[in-house]
């Protein structure tokens, strides 16, 4: 593997291991939930250069469940000398249904933000909340699943039959699991701060020609309706124990990561977006990373330092700073 990969892998599997200690885990007993970890920035992050890409699906059977890098590490804590069962969640396979998906469209047609996946509103949390109670519980459950090429790169959730089954008499008992999703964490802001970035965003839009955000375009109503729903999703982070932040060095990579992850999504799929179809998606959401990715880089948690690890990650997907926080 090579040294780039390898030093993220392992600097995320040492926090890991460390959160779990100081929460005296797995040794709290089959009775006590398992260890809940979230990870943000992976959606835009998963799509590695070519060669790192190969050394951690190497070292991943499999990539199937979440991002090859959140994988990578969850096959590196069930291994010797760890041996922590890990069951790996995307908060992308709680997306609402095509149909329910359409219908929020809908209902809110002169906002730009929610006519497709991807920011709060469009996701089933009575679902996400369901499954994460049953893992809490220790109860059987199945894990949904999430089809992005469905309708054209609109993606649907695929057919309860086909969702795994997590339970059913299996003797280990789960030690871990990694929720991740781009964004987890993310905390609603209050009016007034809402209010001051985004009339400074127009501010910026406004006098300059080399304005790059996207929070400027749109209208306050819409990004005031995202906000109030992402109130909702506090019962999701609430949840964790811990926090990962894969924080992109310039917000910008995310245009070149997601077309990289949606080309390699159409060669193993035979479909999906089209690159400015993709590029129209990314502005659909970049604006939540300009309101919420400054508080999250202070910390998810309050009261619980040390508890969130954050890498820098430059454009080459190299770590640039690696602080806990």
């Amino acid at each position: 593997m090579s040294n780039a990969s390898n030093d993220k892998l392992q600097t995320c599997v040492s926090f890991i291991v460390e959160q779990l200690k100081l929460c005296h885990r797995p040794s709290s007993g089959e009775n006590s939930p398992p260890f809940f970890l979230g990870i943000n920035g992976v959606q835009e992050y998963s799509t590695l250069d070519d060669s790192e890409y190969r050394c951690l699906a190497l070292a991943s059977p499999r990539p199937e469940m979440g991002t090859v890098l959140v994988s990578a590490i969850a096959d590196r804590l069930e291994e010797a000398p760890h041996h922590f069962y890990t069951i790996v969640l995307s908060l992308d396979d709680f997306y609402l249904t095509h149909q329910d998906q359409l219908k929020l469209a809908a209902r809110h047609r002169d906002n730009p933000l929610v006519q497709h996946r991807g920011q709060p509103s469009t996701h089933d949390l009575d679902l996400a909340v369901s499954v994460l109670s049953s893992f809490r519980a220790r109860r059987d459950l199945r894990i949904p699943t999430y089809d992005k090429s469905a309708f054209n790169g609109q993606g649907d959730r695929v057919q309860k039959a086909k969702w795994l089954k997590i339970g059913g008499g299996q003797e280990r008992s789960i030690d871990l699991v990694i929720l991740e999703g781009w964004c987890l964490g993310f905390r609603a802001l209050d009016d007034a701060n809402l209010t001051a970035c985004w009339k400074q965003a127009v501010k910026l839009l406004q006098g300059s020609h080399d304005y790059r955000g996207r929070l400027g375009h749109h209208r306050f109503v819409d990004l005031q309706f995202v906000n109030e729903a992402l109130k909702e999703y506090d019962v999701i982070t609430d949840q964790l124990d811990a926090f990962i932040h894969l924080d992109a060095e310039d917000p910008q990579y995310v245009y070149e990561w997601r077309l990289e992850q949606e080309a390699g999504l159409r060669r193993s799929k035979g479909s999906g977006m089209t690159d400015q179809e993709i590029v129209n998606f990314v502005n659909g959401y970049y604006p939540s990373y300009e309101l919420f990715t400054e508080r999250l880089r202070t910390g998810v948690f309050k009261g619980k330092e040390g508890s969130q690890l954050r890498l820098v990650i430059g454009k080459e997907r190299d770590v640039k700073t690696v602080l806990q926080v």
